[in-house]
């Protein structure tokens, strides 16, 4: 099982993907709570160059309250991880994880359904991109 769901856009730059990808998860009802600049990260704390690359750690609220509610130690997998990279080549990977392959070590029948309810959400997302 894979366990993340990805597109490639060309012709774009980081920073028009990144609005892009903020914007559509707002549409499925997510919000950004963290955002990791990896390659700043590293620049600072190991002074190397590495390629644009943030990790954004997307929450829906009433997905999380729900997943909270039947598992309390969840909040361990939460926010859904959205990362943004450039390619040599230039194009941009948008990637999410997929909630069914990061819970499924979790065995709680209540979560499975809430899994599926946010892969769809993220799909939706990734494909709209």
């Amino acid at each position: 099982m894979n366990y993340y769901f990805s597109t490639i856009l060309k012709n774009t730059t980081f920073e028009v993907a990144k609005e892009k990808v903020t914007a559509a998860l707002k549409e499925e009802g997510f919000g950004v709570l963290t955002n990791i600049d990896v390659r700043k990260t590293f620049k600072k704390k190991l002074n190397v160059d590495f390629r644009p690359y943030e990790i954004l750690g997307a929450c829906n609220p009433h997905f999380a309250y729900k997943a909270l509610s039947a598992e309390d130690k969840i909040g361990i997998m939460l926010p859904c991880n959205v990362v943004i990279e450039e390619n040599e080549d230039g194009a941009i990977v948008v990637s999410a994880v997929d909630p069914i392959a990061s819970m499924g070590a979790v065995k709680n029948n209540n979560l499975e359904e809430i899994a599926k309810e946010v892969q769809q959400k993220l799909k939706r997302v990734i494909n709209n991109l």
